[in-house]
């Protein structure tokens, strides 16, 4: 019997050792053409995508034109 994070044998005792959590294996793919994988190139494209605005608006110019500058 379970009472609150607590187990109690037949005598009515109190085991103050904690009940141990359920374990479970994600079955979920994270390798491939998954949903993630997919989810997660278009983050961070979107991520690059901005960056290079922010370097065209800072710099002035272009990426090719920054990098060439360099």
């Amino acid at each position: 019997m379970t009472s609150k994070g607590f187990t109690m044998n037949e005598l009515g005792q109190l085991n103050n050792f904690a009940i141990e959590p359920k374990v479970y294996v994600d079955q979920t793919p994270r390798a491939g053409f998954t949903e993630y994988a997919e989810k997660f190139n278009g983050r961070l494209a979107m991520i690059g995508f901005v960056s290079l605005i922010a370097v065209e608006v800072v710099t002035g110019h272009g990426l090719i034109g920054w990098l060439t500058n360099l």
